[in-house]
């Protein structure tokens, strides 16, 4: 992406708009509301709860200190996928480096790519549970992770600090580097299409025996990875789809012609 540090913000309150901030399985109401304070400081209203352990609740309503429209409008949604429907680029908070990881940026460098995406289309930011954060599940349905580079004796940040930082970085990102958002002259694949492409793409793999082991979910997790690297427009997926259509279908047509032949044999 290019920088140019002449070129004014273009359509700022536009691309906060579609941004929303994800919180799942969130466990302490006041970490919702101070989440949702820490929103409005930046700008971003758009607030999308994964199965809360408590909300709505009055200790939300008073960590929030004014932000209750941003309360008041929240989707609580009952799965990860739900809250992510409809976005094109998804970004996974961590605090742990991971056996199977995506793409680890700082929210430095994070953000500018997020804000990149933004521009025309919504995305995500994902934060994970207070106590463990982020399932490998859920981390699987981002397009890359971010790290907050914090004291590494002492990485520990309260959920609401962590959405507080990453919320400044993406105001920083848009309001002093001067971003020039070119308008992205491809149609990325969202959310809900690429899940359906997995899904297919699981199936036509345990059709055609590749999963000869048994460790299907682990090499999945890593198809996923590589696919989150490549940000799949959504033609590609729709060439990728085709693909495994004509793969499942050439294996269904061998067997076929394999138990004609027996079938053959045996009646000879």
């Amino acid at each position: 992406m290019n920088f140019d540090l002449d070129k004014p913000i273009l359509n700022k309150p536009g691309i906060l708009n579609n941004v929303r901030v994800v919180l799942s399985h969130t466990t302490h109401p006041g970490n919702i509301g101070a989440a949702a304070r820490a929103m409005k400081t930046m700008g971003l209203d758009t607030l999308y709860l994964v199965n809360p352990s408590h909300f709505p609740d009055p200790q939300a309503e008073a960590m929030a200190c004014g932000a209750d429209d941003v309360l008041r409008n929240a989707v609580v949604c009952s799965s990860i996928d739900e809250a992510l429907r409809g976005t094109v680029f998804v970004a996974a908070m961590t605090a742990r480096l991971r056996d199977i990881s995506h793409e680890v940026l700082t929210p430095r460098e994070a953000m500018p790519l997020l804000a990149h995406h933004a521009a025309q289309q919504p995305v995500a930011l994902l934060f994970g549970t207070e106590m463990a954060g982020l399932t490998n599940e859920e981390v699987s349905k981002s397009h890359l992770l971010v790290r907050i580079p914090a004291n590494p004796g002492y990485s520990s940040l309260n959920l609401a600090a962590a959405v507080q930082v990453i919320c400044y970085e993406l105001s920083v990102a848009l309001q002093y580097a001067g971003l020039s958002l070119q308008p992205i002259e491809v149609e990325p694949a969202k959310h809900e299409e690429l899940e359906r492409l997995f899904v297919h793409l699981e199936d036509a793999l345990t059709q055609i025996g590749f999963f000869r082991t048994g460790g299907s979910n682990k090499l999945m997790l890593k198809l996923r990875r590589l696919y989150a690297r490549a940000r799949l427009e959504q033609e590609e997926v729709n060439i990728l789809r085709g693909i495994l259509s004509a793969a499942t279908e050439y294996n269904v047509r061998l067997k076929q012609d394999y138990r004609n032949e027996l079938n053959s044999k045996v009646s000879e």
